[in-house]
């Protein structure tokens, strides 16, 4: 009995299907990837976001990049994608050459074409420091600094309902709103100096979560008088709201009025529509990736 067997023709010809090239099998690929299943995203199974940010692909029709950086010691810009569904964290490094990278541009993977952008080098959150990707619980994240950093989208409109998940770390100056869609001079979306929800300034959820220094999974129901705010999977406190149409969304600080905070941010998945008959599958594909709770 000859002792060449060809393994990967052996999988390419039974179960795995015939995507597979001989001698070429990546173990670290899912099962469902090798026998022709392929990769399923966040957006394949809960579709309709309206604007979708991450440091992992969403879904399996995205074609494009994860973020654009720039990097401290010439000023060059490049695109980077993923690798195996993650960011792709190798060629990061190696166009980072050992100094830092920011993000100019986070891109939107709904399809819809909502990038995240700021062109400013002074105010760009960060991605890579000293040469080494920045991490938070072993996965990519983007650092604000909690004094000029933040990130937005170009004019945008968005009526209630409309529902937000975020992955969010606050590091130092956690008193600040970290996330905000904004309406004139209103916010929608995070916490204000006492720990109440904001769902539009001036108008609070009482008895919502608390902000904290852990990584947290943040759900944020826009609809009026039914609005609420939960934090890892509990109970949403809910609230009155406001009504106005959303027309920025803005990463790292409350909008255009300043007020700045130093968080760690990993992933934005907005919805203009009431997601809340699916948060639990949303929050639950989210934390199997993440691992916060």
């Amino acid at each position: 009995m000859s002792n060449n067997i060809n393994w990967g023709k052996i999988y390419e010809s039974t179960a795995w299907g015939s995507g597979v090239t001989d001698n070429n099998i990546s173990w670290g690929k899912s099962y469902a990837d090798l026998a022709g299943g392929g990769f399923t995203g966040l957006l394949d199974t809960y579709s309709g976001a309206a604007a979708a940010y991450s440091l992992r692909q969403l879904s399996s029709t995205y074609s494009g990049n994860a973020i654009k950086v720039r990097r401290a010691s010439d000023n060059a810009e490049q695109d980077i994608a993923f690798a195996n569904n993650e960011l792709d964290t190798a060629t990061l490094e190696t166009f980072a050459s050992g100094t830092d990278a920011f993000v100019t541009t986070w891109y939107d993977q709904s399809g819809n074409g909502v990038d995240a952008e700021n062109a400013n080098a002074s105010s760009q959150p960060q991605i890579v420091s000293s040469g080494s990707t920045i991490l938070e619980n072993g996965k990519a994240a983007v650092r604000f600094d909690g004094s000029d950093d933040y990130i937005e989208t170009s004019a945008v409109s968005y009526t209630q309902p409309h529902t937000l998940f975020d992955v969010r770390r606050y590091y130092t100056n956690k008193t600040q709103i970290g996330i905000s869609l904004k309406s004139s001079d209103s916010s929608f979306a995070d916490c204000n100096l006492s720990g109440e929800f904001r769902s539009y300034y001036g108008s609070y959820i009482p008895n919502a979560p608390t902000q904290n220094t852990n990584q947290g999974l943040w759900y944020s129901l826009g609809n009026g008088a039914n609005s609420a705010i939960g934090l890892d999977g509990a109970a949403a406190s809910v609230g009155q709201g406001g009504s106005e149409v959303v027309n920025r969304l803005t990463m790292g600080r409350r909008g255009s009025g300043g007020l700045n905070a130093a968080i760690i941010l990993q992933e934005v998945v907005f919805y203009d529509s009431n997601e809340s008959s699916n948060r639990t599958g949303i929050e639950t594909n989210i934390n199997d990736f993440y691992s916060i709770y």
